[in-house]
């Protein structure tokens, strides 16, 4: 696994010589070395590498990486431009462009947010080969809620968009007058029609962010990505 740097690192320096963290590593350091794991080893952090503490303005909670060939690269809901987009994005896309007009793109890859303070943190960070949750309780939960807990303490607004049940969960952690929480049902087709769609996240965020003295996130994905990859 890359390291974390800067004020990540700092402010979650205290997990790695935890109990439950070492048993994660080397659980995680098997896996890789005996099956297919995605995202690739390299790429567990990349939300947290693109989106600094100290710059993010937005949390995006998922749940764990897509379980598919050549989707997850560490930004949940994200895939490479290359990749097709997934049904829970194609409806991320329907809101926005519902809900500000945006222009939906041809690709799904979402580093644009990322790099302007959007961290697009899963609760769990691997997952098996065509396996969903398979990596669910092994231990991530603990580290990604650490992560919560510190931006919890931040002392400047930050939103919190929750969808979904298992990231609503993460809702009572967060108590810090300064931030705003909202929640909608998961994109996903199962559920996006029982109040995701019409839910406004993008323009109730940039409102907040606008309130409270902070540039509003250009939420509109250009066609055209910076070749990272």
């Amino acid at each position: 696994m890359s390291a974390l740097t800067g004020e990540w690192e700092r402010a979650l320096h205290e997990e790695f010589s935890k109990e439950y963290y070492k048993n994660l590593f080397f659980f995680i350091r098997k896996q890789y070395s005996e099956t297919i794991v995605y995202p690739k080893a390299d790429e567990i952090f990349t939300a947290f590498h693109l989106t600094p503490l100290e710059k993010v303005k937005v949390v995006i909670l998922g749940q764990d990486p897509y379980h598919n060939e050549g989707q997850a690269h560490g930004l949940c809901f994200s895939v490479k431009p290359q990749v097709a987009i997934p049904p829970s994005l194609e409806n991320i896309y329907k809101e926005l462009h519902d809900d500000l007009g945006c222009k939906i793109p041809s690709h799904g890859c979402l580093t644009s947010w990322a790099k302007q303070g959007v961290l697009l943190l899963n609760t769990v960070l691997t997952v098996q080969a065509h396996k969903p949750m398979s990596h669910r309780g092994v231990g991530w939960e603990e580290f990604t809620d650490a992560a919560i807990a510190k931006l919890n303490t931040q002392d400047r607004p930050i939103v919190f968009i929750l969808w979904g049940k298992p990231a609503q969960e993460k809702a009572k952690m967060l108590t810090n007058p300064k931030h705003l929480v909202l929640k909608a049902p998961h994109p996903s087709p199962l559920s996006a029609y029982r109040g995701f769609f019409g839910s406004k996240p993008f323009s109730q965020t940039n409102d907040f962010l606008i309130k409270n003295g902070e540039a509003p996130i250009q939420w509109e994905i250009p066609e055209k990505i910076e070749n990272e990859f």
